[in-house]
């Protein structure tokens, strides 16, 4: 794994929390979405976003989009410099994830998917489920809206990130996030070159959609490891047209559509997503 840089010049960082860039990325085809067609129509649908969606019915718990992510993405994860500058005032939390890295059970800055586990009782059956559970990538995502540093962005093609170069640690994409998705390292990024006890606490890490893959052309990893293939990725309008068909199929329910102002992330599920 590489260190992540904690340089940054001052004027990228005031620079950053003014602005974020957004650029456009293409990908490969899967389930009869090509994405490098959907690629394009983004700059004739007037940049309609990439959206996935997750048929739960299909999802066996196997955890092969866990291993893939943080495969595909521990070069991006933190290593943090020790001992941690002495935080003021001193109940600033410290949270240091560097010694378990091996959980994923949940998310962490070193794990960004995880398998939730539900045991329902609808219409008198009991059913055991299993969903893959990352960031939802709000159509308006809060943690974008609120980062004071500009640090949360979101691209063109409709994925939320987090610039590790500008985030401070603060936690604002955290407890803004409806799902609490971002999860806090200690101990490494630009507050370590500024005020080291006052200005933040770390960086925030959470899902990025493997940004990086899509720009060379391919999947995120998640998704490409998948061996059921619960997920399906294209522009949101085809993406919500094979939803509601598939709700309908299979009398089901969809989540994500309308969930915090609508998200890139749709689930198809046999069962209410309230249970």
């Amino acid at each position: 794994m590489r260190t992540m840089s904690s340089k940054i010049s001052r004027r990228a960082f005031i620079k950053g929390s003014i602005a974020a860039a957004g650029t456009v990325v293409a990908g490969t085809g899967i389930a009869g979405v090509n994405i490098a067609t959907a690629a394009d129509s983004l700059a004739k649908e007037n940049q309609e976003p990439l959206t996935t969606l997750l048929d739960i019915r299909k999802c066996i718990g196997c955890e092969e989009c866990v291993h893939a992510c943080r495969e595909a993405n521990s070069a991006k994860y933190p290593e943090p410099e020790k001992p941690f500058p002495k935080m003021y005032p001193k109940t600033v939390p410290v949270q240091d994830w560097s010694g378990k890295r091996d959980v994923i059970d949940r998310l962490t800055p070193y794990n960004w998917i995880f398998i939730q586990h539900a045991s329902i009782t609808h219409k008198g059956e009991k059913m055991e489920l299993t969903l893959p559970r990352r960031c939802m990538h709000c159509e308006n995502p809060p943690c974008v809206k609120l980062c004071p540093w500009g640090a949360a962005k979101q691209e063109k093609n409709g994925l939320s990130r987090i610039d590790a170069d500008l985030c401070l640690g603060g936690s604002k994409c955290k407890n803004v996030c409806p799902w609490s998705i971002p999860e806090r390292q200690t101990g490494l990024g630009l507050y370590l070159d500024l005020l080291p006890a006052l200005a933040g606490n770390g960086v925030m890490y959470k899902c990025d959609r493997c940004y990086d893959r899509l720009e060379k052309g391919e999947l995120p990893a998640c998704i490409e490891a998948c061996p059921e293939n619960v997920q399906t990725i294209g522009p949101r309008r085809k993406i919500l047209e094979q939803a509601h068909s598939l709700a309908k199929e299979i009398n089901g329910y969809i989540y994500g559509e309308h969930e915090n102002g609508g998200t890139n992330t749709i689930y198809v599920s046999p069962v209410p997503f309230d249970q």
